[in-house]
């Protein structure tokens, strides 16, 4: 398994982002999604209520950074899709955790089961 790891200069914004922003990018990442729908992936994964005052300015921040596109699908629905920096902060956070997980070549084979299951 050979996989460039990111130096600690490397990490940048993914290391600025919250637990749950990052988990916004990750829904993002499958396919570009309305707010409710996002709210709806997040409350799945935690089991418990997502209320709009901390999804939406969450969503707003990450736009900002550059991370997510917001766009316009009706007069009032937006659709948040993930960008190319959005995209290479998940891969950096990701390559991040698994320089630290990665530790035996049996950890490393967890990863690579993990990941041939998902496909």
């Amino acid at each position: 398994m050979s996989v460039t790891l990111p130096n600690s200069s490397d990490v940048g914004i993914a290391s600025e982002l919250s637990a749950f922003q990052q988990r916004i990018l990750a829904i993002l990442a499958e396919d570009a999604r309305y707010g409710l729908a996002i709210k709806r992936e997040l409350e799945a994964y935690s089991g418990s209520e997502v209320n709009h005052g901390q999804l939406y300015p969450n969503l707003d921040e990450l736009v900002e950074m550059g991370l997510v596109e917001k766009s316009e699908l009706d007069k009032r629905t937006n659709e948040y899709a993930l960008t190319e920096a959005g995209h290479d902060a998940i891969t950096t956070q990701l390559s991040w955790v698994f320089s630290r997980f990665i530790t035996s070549d049996n950890r490393a084979e967890e990863i690579t089961a993990l990941v041939d299951d998902i496909r």
